[in-house]
């Protein structure tokens, strides 16, 4: 497998594709990985409980029947399983405590293998939640943002996993970039309503981090949605122990899609309501009444700075081309999965394939935010 198909990199991490493993509590060990995740970007380990307190929660969890894990020393177990890891996978070692000091402890451990360290802000369980640990820490942002600054102080690269619709996800979202933290994991569950892709999409227009989204990716349709709201990284929990191949064939779906369209993850027409901010890059000129508007006002645009920034953007490039196109320019033309005899035409007397189309199109999409006029704002 071309492992420069995605280019995939957070701070000293590099990643070779976008699926992960997910932690499990009492599963996701490096015996577990081994056997099931030997193709994916990133293994997740954990979650490990690192001080008294969490590790008497997970006795008491598993006393009534859920799986945990408890070690006498687990930062001597966290150095011996980030190693135990046979793959090329990048790793990950999702840790809970009650208190920082076993976390930055546990930070320098990890950094020291080039691993990154997963703040544990999504257990639910009631034993974890009562000592303030897990989906605790959400209603607690403020100690939430120390948390991730004393842990940042250590140089590791930090993801925070987090669970949606608990607190407002955007704020959220945005809480945690400003404190520092490179990756924002999140549970996308909707209690009675499975996954919220909606959600996923409000998160990626808040946060410019890096997003690994997760709730019941069992097949490539499931986590083809997620990419197309705007994951960099889907995570596989369950789905992988019903079936057990499950994260190589997404690996191998996901690759194909990545060589043959060029944009993995490529944002869904905003003018449908489901696109995020990047969807931008195929936005025709802004004439008419359309969600359009309120994406470029959101970055600060007028339409006449959106539309100059597109046709800036397009000189000199391929998508400067298109005459006969519906606004003259393959700038303003839609994705390469909405059948356009217009854009092809013109993409086919230029030589230009789908997946290079669809990458120009990635690039006018950063440009597009990177030069936004406004930063997107916290809500009130």
């Amino acid at each position: 497998m071309n492992n420069e198909l995605f280019h995939l990199e957070v701070g000293y991490t590099k990643m070779d594709n976008p699926i992960a493993l997910a932690p499990m509590g009492g599963i996701t060990d490096s015996f577990f990985a081994n056997e099931h995740a030997k193709d994916a970007g990133l293994v997740i380990l954990g979650g490990y409980n690192l001080d008294e307190k969490t590790k008497d929660a997970a006795i008491s969890i598993i006393a009534r029947g859920r799986e945990e894990f408890v070690e006498n020393d687990p930062f001597e177990h966290i150095a011996n399983e980030i190693k135990a890891i046979e793959s090329k996978s990048a790793v990950a070692v999702n840790v809970r405590s009650t208190s920082i000091e076993p976390l930055v402890k546990a930070a320098k451990i990890i950094k020291e293998a080039n691993a990154i360290l997963e703040l544990d802000a999504h257990c639910r369980q009631k034993e974890i939640t009562d000592i303030g640990a897990g989906q605790a820490l959400l209603n607690n942002i403020p100690k939430l943002k120390e948390w991730i600054g004393k842990i940042k102080e250590t140089g590791v690269v930090l993801s925070v996993k987090t669970r949606a619709n608990v607190v407002d996800d955007e704020i959220l979202a945005q809480e945690i970039e400003d404190a520092g933290a490179d990756i924002l994991h999140v549970d996308a569950m909707k209690e009675g309503a499975g996954t919220d892709l909606k959600q996923i999409m409000r998160i990626r227009d808040a946060t410019r981090m890096f997003l690994i989204c997760n709730n019941s990716v069992t097949d490539f349709i499931t986590a083809k949605e997620m990419f197309s709201r705007g994951a960099d990284m889907v995570s596989v929990a369950r789905g992988v122990i019903d079936t057990p191949g499950l994260i190589s064939q997404l690996v191998s779906n996901v690759s194909t899609l990545q060589e043959n369209v060029g944009w993995y993850n490529a944002a869904k027409h905003v003018c449908r309501g489901e696109g995020d901010l990047r969807g931008l890059a195929y936005c025709c000129l802004p004439v008419k009444p359309c969600p359009l508007h309120g994406k470029l006002d959101t970055l600060g645009y007028t339409t006449q700075e959106f539309a100059d920034i597109k046709r800036d953007f397009a000189k000199g490039t391929i998508l400067e081309y298109g005459d006969s196109t519906c606004f003259g320019s393959l700038v303003w033309c839609c994705k390469i999965s909405k059948p356009c005899f217009l854009r092809d035409g013109v993409l086919d007397t230029l030589g230009l394939s789908d997946a290079d189309y669809m990458n120009l199109k990635k690039e006018l999409a950063d440009h597009v935010l990177k030069n936004a006029k406004k930063p997107i704002r916290l809500k009130n």
